[in-house]
């Protein structure tokens, strides 16, 4: 979880750990933007609210 994703060092940071998993599970990035929606290696970015109303 990230609050914003501002800057490359942010989007790194939120994403690389997951990107280090190496298995068939879905894996989410939830942050407070609503216009940043690209998903990276499969790692799906979602807006929190988005995501605690389940739609995906």
């Amino acid at each position: 979880m990230a609050y914003k994703l501002e800057s490359e060092q942010t989007v790194q940071r939120g994403f690389s750990p997951l990107q280090a998993i190496a298995d068939n599970y879905p894996k989410y990035v939830i942050t407070m933007d609503d216009f940043w929606q690209e998903n990276i290696d499969g790692i799906v970015h979602q807006h929190i609210g988005m995501f605690l109303l389940g739609l995906l």
